[in-house]
């Protein structure tokens, strides 16, 4: 441990236990601390600035730049092959040469080799085991060269193509069923143009300019959140090899694929540093990577989905999400999904809230002509569908839920149905609203809506409830107790007599004894957890045909 006293215009320094004091002084390489204590930033100190009525100490520095951190089209610029522990004089404006005096951990000696401009560490005080070379280089006269990149205008995104060609298909109504998988890569996102240029200009300028923030994207599902953030990836990756753009990276976590919240941390950590600790560790590394200023540190984009199902009870995962991007030195961009536009107002208390800023963007469901488009790309001049089938299949989705991924099953469904009533197998008939009709009455006349068609009144104003609650909470789980104060409201509305707790869980035990709900099995009172086991789109449609 380092004891350091700071005077006018020097850094007196010494190691517990020991009584040699070294003198830190203006024009002297030191080593700062870092993100890895085996590797210290090296720098030369410039001046100290700052009194003893101040906070904190700063001090002025030139970094350095490691080998490693050299992109590799820089690298190319050299002309040679560089030593693995050469490092370069860094100058740009991704560099902030101002850090605290504590983080300094002590002084490196050097000398000037046989080349002008060759050095080589001799020994510190502090690390007598270290052994490098510097190398005062001007070979990377693009670290000065500001570009400014040729943002797209009104494009449409487009999509990689794929990497292994796909099975070659049979007949028309093949095809077109291929076309149509949600798993299929289409050549373009179409109806996101304005989502996806207000997005690739948020994440650019944070890029440019060196500096954080957070961008919170809402939506119901299927609406093209997430593909549209990766295409605004994959054009910002293209912007930075042809050197448009600085370089950054991009990393990505999902709720959904997470057993605790807490491991959020040890996710991002693991991918930014390739290190696996516990989640408190992973937290603390995480606080000092984006406090500390680094020589040369990249700018961090951060995806994350399903954000609902990050929330706590004192909400510090979403905090710290939300908060590190503010700081200074962090140079991290945050872009979160959620299926709630008003998620913030409805479970963030005030101090994560005022942390997101105003940065919002919502991705409303497709209209029945959006859907008609979408579909319409997909099949890319196959004529496989009747337009008035089309149109069904598209009037009948945007009018539940606007989920382009159901339309895309839906009409999968109808050339299945197509091909198996043709009279031939190799018949290319097209697809008739007939087809759509009973892919239609398919989707929408499963186990799961039957069995709520055949629920109990009480039954069925349960999972309105459940329904009911989902939505003021924001997030896909509740408890019996927050569902069944819904449920005594819905059952005044209805003009029933609300019924007793006993009666309620014993209405809530009949529903997950059918699998229409997913119940906590550790335990059966008031705060036990209640999942739906059914889509809410399907629940609707079920109730809604009940009750007309």
């Amino acid at each position: 441990m380092f004891v350091g006293l700071l005077l006018s215009r020097y850094l007196n320094m010494s190691v517990e236990g020991q009584e040699a004091v070294t003198t830190v002084t203006p024009g002297q390489y030191i080593l700062i601390e870092g993100n890895d204590d085996e590797y210290p930033f090296v720098a030369k100190l410039l001046k100290f600035f700052g009194d003893e009525s101040h906070k904190q100490k700063k001090a002025l520095v030139q970094w350095f730049l490691r080998l490693s951190e050299v992109p590799q089209n820089k690298k190319l610029l050299l002309g040679r092959s560089p030593h693995p522990q050469e490092i370069f004089y860094y100058l740009g404006r991704a560099c902030d040469n101002e850090i605290n005096a504590e983080s300094i951990l002590g002084t490196v000696h050097v000398r000037q080799d046989n080349s002008p401009c060759l050095f080589n560490i001799l020994f510190s005080p502090f690390f007598p085991e270290l052994r490098k070379e510097l190398r005062n280089s001007v070979c990377f006269p693009c670290f000065l060269i500001q570009v400014t990149p040729s943002t797209p205008r009104h494009a449409t995104p487009s999509i990689p193509s794929r990497t292994v060609p796909a099975r070659q298909p049979g007949n028309i109504l093949d095809e077109a069923r291929a076309r149509l998988h949600v798993s299929s890569v289409p050549e373009s996102l179409p109806c996101r143009e304005q989502e996806f240029q207000d997005i690739y200009n948020f994440v650019e300028s944070k890029v440019m300019d060196g500096t954080g923030g957070c961008m919170y994207i809402s939506g119901v599902p299927g609406t093209g959140k997430t593909a549209t953030i990766h295409e605004v990836i994959r054009c910002l990756q293209h912007a930075s090899d042809m050197d448009e753009i600085p370089t950054f990276r991009f990393i990505e976590i999902n709720g959904m694929k997470m057993t605790d919240p807490h491991q959020a941390y040890v996710q991002i950590l693991q991918k930014l540093t390739d290190q696996k600790v516990t989640a408190d560790h992973a937290a603390a590394l995480l606080e000092k990577r984006f406090s500390n200023p680094a020589p040369k540190k990249e700018t961090t984009v951060l995806l994350v989905d399903e954000l609902d199902l990050l929330w706590t009870r004192k909400q510090n995962v979403m905090y710290n999400l939300f908060d590190w991007p503010t700081r200074r030195h962090a140079r991290l961009v945050v872009l979160t999904i959620a299926n709630t536009m008003d998620l913030p107002e409805r479970i963030m208390i005030n101090r994560v809230a005022s942390r997101l800023g105003l940065t919002r963007m919502s991705f409303q469901p497709y209209s029945f002509k959006q859907l008609q488009q979408i579909i319409t790309s997909r099949l890319n001049k196959v004529k496989a569908f009747e337009e008035d089938a089309l149109q069904l299949v598209s009037r009948k989705v945007a009018a539940l839920s606007g989920d382009a991924r159901r339309c895309l099953d839906i009409c999968r469904r109808a050339t299945e149905i197509c091909e198996h009533s043709a009279s031939h197998p190799s018949s290319t008939g097209l697809v008739r609203m007939s087809h759509v009709m009973e892919a239609l009455d398919e989707m929408f006349s499963s186990s799961y809506i039957t069995a709520i068609g055949c629920a109990s009144l009480q039954e069925q104003l349960f999972l309105r409830a459940v329904i009911a609650e989902f939505r003021r909470l924001g997030l896909e789980e509740a408890t019996f107790q927050q569902v069944f104060v819904q449920h005594r409201a819905l059952s005044r509305v209805e003009g029933l007599q609300p019924i007793s707790v006993s009666e309620g869980l014993a209405v809530c035990q009949r529903l997950g004894a059918c699998r229409l709900l997913l119940l906590e099995a550790s335990r059966l009172d008031m705060l036990q957890r209640v999942r739906l086991n059914v889509s809410q789109d399907d629940v609707l449609y079920a109730l809604k045909a009940v009750r007309d």
